[in-house]
């Protein structure tokens, strides 16, 4: 079947491409004996045109059409290539199966080769008729769009909360009126050749702030201020393992202060925290794809923490008078998304570092409710542990904050 197949494209690139050649006139006349030929046991055929498809001038066949829009069936090469003709170059289709089937002087039916669009090709006698079909298809001029694949995928999410709670001053239990705002953007643009590199990159940004009442020092309180990038480069290993660098790096927006407290705590890139680690990645699908996240393990990190007020860098866990602080030691980083349910989905990112002598560890989790397409509600919980700052005489080395919201939002 592929032999004739072949040699059918043989014949139908000569007869476009080529009118004046002698050997493609031999060719013809071959054809027209054959043609007469099958003239003659025309009248004992029970399906005269069923297996002579290749001795005909370009036709249309209804079985072909038929087995391509049915689920089943599956189409043999030489239906592939008639139909491919079809679709692309319908003006060359010169008779119908009907046409064929009832003519009555099968002489009538003529091959006229088309008028050409190249030179011909000679055919060598003895050829290797593989090697002669790839040199014609490859020496045929044809339009071809070709699309540079897109290896970038881009995403985000958006969201914005606002809280409000109203107590007049003679409330028979007492209170204080206050109200809040919150807004968190993440955006990712990652590339993947499907072969063996990788570039992750996400920048998350979330401010939040606060009024109350009861703050008579300050209008207004910060109650969540990030601004964090993360990058990842990778180079695969084996099918979910990548040999990665990645970088983090980490500050806030504007000034952090406590409730009636002057005093300031924390600032723009004071601190800001940039960590480079070396070593592996596993991309994690598990429950039929409902549990997606990486997993990154890095014997060899650098940390860098940065204080751009020297004021702050004793109580930033920096040395007093200094604005930088350098760590070796070993990290890890797990991202996960969990769909526990199909309106209520589980992000959850844990960071630890250790150089040995102190130990950071970070656990962010963050419960998202999808009421509507535009309306959700969020629990955020944010337990911490750093045994480079000033202990607390309460928690100790461990730090916790929570929140809870409802408001717009959205995924792009």
């Amino acid at each position: 079947m592929r032999k004739l197949w072949l040699a059918w494209l043989l014949t139908c690139t000569l007869v476009l491409h080529a009118q004046n050649n002698n050997f493609v006139q031999a060719y013809m006349d071959s054809l027209a004996q054959a043609q007469v030929r099958v003239a003659e046991n025309h009248q004992n055929m029970a399906s005269p045109i069923q297996d002579k498809k290749l001795f005909f001038p370009l036709t249309f066949y209804r079985d072909i059409a038929h087995e391509a829009f049915t689920l089943d069936e599956r189409l043999s090469p030489l239906y592939q290539q008639l139909l491919r003709v079809y679709l692309a170059h319908p003006e060359w289709v010169r008779n119908t199966e009907w046409d064929i089937a009832h003519v009555d002087n099968w002489n009538e039916i003529e091959l006229k080769p088309m008028k050409p669009v190249m030179e011909s090709i000679p055919f060598p006698e003895h050829a290797d008729i593989d090697k002669l079909a790839q040199q014609v298809t490859s020496s045929i001029p044809v339009n071809v769009a070709i699309q540079k694949p897109n290896f970038w995928k881009f995403k985000g999410d958006f969201s914005l909360s606002f809280m409000q709670n109203y107590v007049s001053s003679n409330w028979y239990q007492g209170g204080q009126s206050n109200y809040a705002m919150m807004t968190a953007v993440t955006l990712e643009a990652n590339y993947n050749n499907k072969h063996r590199v990788k570039w992750d990159n996400k920048l998350e940004m979330k401010l939040g702030a606060q009024h109350s009442s009861s703050d008579t020092v300050h209008q207004f309180l910060t109650t969540d201020d990030l601004l964090r990038y993360t990058g990842k480069l990778g180079l695969q290993a084996s099918k979910k393992w990548y040999y990665t660098l990645q970088l983090l790096a980490e500050t806030q927006f504007t000034h952090g202060y406590k409730a009636n407290d002057p005093n300031l705590h924390s600032d723009f890139l004071a601190p800001l925290t940039v960590n480079l680690s070396l070593g592996m990645d596993y991309n994690v699908d598990w429950l039929n794809h409902k549990l997606k996240g990486n997993v990154h393990l890095a014997p060899v990190a650098l940390n860098l923490k940065y204080s751009r007020l020297l004021e702050l860098s004793k109580h930033l866990g920096i040395e007093e008078g200094k604005h930088t602080k350098f760590d070796y030691g070993s990290q890890f980083t797990v991202d996960f998304e969990w769909q526990l349910l199909e309106q209520l989905k589980w992000k959850s990112r844990l960071y630890g570092f250790t150089s040995y002598k102190r130990v950071e560890l970070e656990w962010e989790n963050t419960f998202n409710f999808q009421l509507t397409r535009w309306l959700s509600a969020q629990l955020f919980v944010y337990p911490r542990f750093d045994d480079s700052v000033k202990r607390d005489g309460h928690h100790g080395y461990f730090q916790i904050k929570e929140n809870a919201s409802i408001g717009f939002a959205y995924s792009f």
